[in-house]
């Protein structure tokens, strides 16, 4: 019997999209559902209380960043992921792959250089796969601190990005990992690679992606209680060749998995292309999990195509840096015009409005330029409210037998401003 369950409720007419629910060990998720990222056991600035107050169904974090600290050994002695954090809902976690070929390998290459931790901190929440071009998809790459990552056909030696020492990720030992976390839904490790790579390497990448599925899955039901309780879901690969996505979802398709991940390696344009190259040949009746969705329009585009979950680090990144998402546009609080706007926050948030909260955009718009922490917690609140009610709208659309017509209405108000 599988750790996890997931029923259709209602299907989008002559589309792959669909409104269902995934029963697990800790509760339901109605689906669509955003799924906010708590990288390191914690949606930065916002309390556990604060996230299901705001209708949050599930977290999830990150095997590399939790593996490096505190450890994953620390976080079962706290009786796993969720008692660690407070969350008593369903919690995700990430195989740690995109983490560990681009964290680890370092950012001294071609394109792009990442420095703070913001930009780090879960990139496989991923809104940096799409359409990033780090280069880091050669077998053997130098670190910011001069040393190297190693990739062969067992996994991957890696330097830490906070002080350089050495580690070794196989499909087994991401797996071990994952179960001592304790998470109700895991990703089996794989190859995340560039968009930039040939197509030589993706498939490269993408049959050793297969056979690291296959290790995934006998690591897992090798542990009978952690199988009992833990759904594993497959990763499509193939970079941006939709031949190479159709073939990986076709293997993937037939290996034991509870559900499947949409992985990176594509451009934010190739995306619609993308899902129907992956999500044709993959079961209906296992869920699908987008990784690293963005903005609403994509979030939108997956629910169509046929994706039921989604997870992006944007919603509470964007916060602490000021911008907040509203139905009618993105707005940066800190322009000059909010100085003096006491209209109240609560127009762009229902639990703002329901606590009677008095904070008005000269507030927060305040909070930002002084650096104060409780603005990015307001923002990334907001934020995140946003997006889960966007993904609940598109629900009862679904239900209703509407979608065309909120999916119209919906980036119609977004993009007005």
């Amino acid at each position: 019997m599988s750790a996890i369950s997931f029923t259709i409720h209602k299907e989008i007419s002559g589309k792959k999209g669909r409104a269902g629910i995934i029963d697990t060990a800790h509760g339901s998720i109605e689906t669509p559902a955003y799924i906010p990222v708590g990288t390191k056991a914690t949606v930065k600035g916002v309390l556990p209380q604060g996230l299901q107050d705001i209708g949050t169904q599930a977290v999830l974090a990150n095997t590399y960043h939790l593996y490096l600290e505190p450890g994953d050994e620390i976080v079962k002695k706290n009786n796993g992921l969720g008692t660690f954090m407070n969350w008593l809902g369903p919690t995700f976690t990430d195989s740690g792959g995109f983490q560990v070929f681009s964290l680890g390998a370092g950012f001294e290459t071609s394109v792009s250089k990442f420095g703070n931790e913001d930009e780090i901190e879960h990139e496989s929440e991923n809104s940096g796969q799409f359409g990033r071009k780090v280069n880091f998809y050669s077998e053997e790459f130098a670190t910011s601190h001069g040393k190297l990552a190693i990739i062969d056909e067992e996994g991957v030696t890696f330097t830490s990005h906070i002080n350089g020492s050495l580690h070794r990720f196989t499909a087994e030992r991401s797996i071990e990992i994952q179960h001592n976390l304790g998470a109700d839904i895991l990703f089996a490790f794989d190859e995340c690679t560039s968009p930039t790579a040939d197509y030589n390497y993706q498939r490269e990448a993408m049959d050793r992606t297969h056979r690291w599925a296959k290790r995934s899955i006998m690591a897992h039901k090798g542990n009978i209680d952690a199988a009992r309780n833990q759904g594993l879901y497959g990763v499509v690969q193939g970079g941006r060749h939709n031949d190479l996505r159709a073939e990986s979802a076709k293997i993937l398709a037939t290996m034991d998995f509870d559900g499947f991940g949409i992985g990176g390696s594509f451009t934010k344009f190739d995306l619609s292309e993308a899902l129907d190259s992956a999500i044709h040949h993959l079961p209906d009746e296992k869920p699908r999990h987008l990784l690293g969705m963005g903005e609403p329009e994509d979030i939108l585009i997956g629910i169509e195509k046929g994706c039921d979950t989604f997870d992006c680090v944007l919603p509470s990144r964007a916060g602490r840096n000021g911008t907040i998402y509203t139905r009618f546009g993105k707005i940066n609080i800190k322009n000059a015009k909010y100085k003096d706007d006491t209209t109240p926050l609560a127009e762009w948030s229902e639990h703002l409005a329901r606590t009677d909260a008095t904070y008005t955009h000269s507030y927060l718009h305040h909070l930002h330029r002084s650096d104060e922490m409780l603005g990015g917690t307001i923002a990334t609140m907001i934020n995140i409210e946003f997006f889960l009610k966007l993904t609940a709208d598109a629900r009862i659309a679904i239900l209703e037998g509407r979608w065309e017509e909120f999916k119209e209405r919906t980036m119609g108000e977004f993009y007005s401003l």
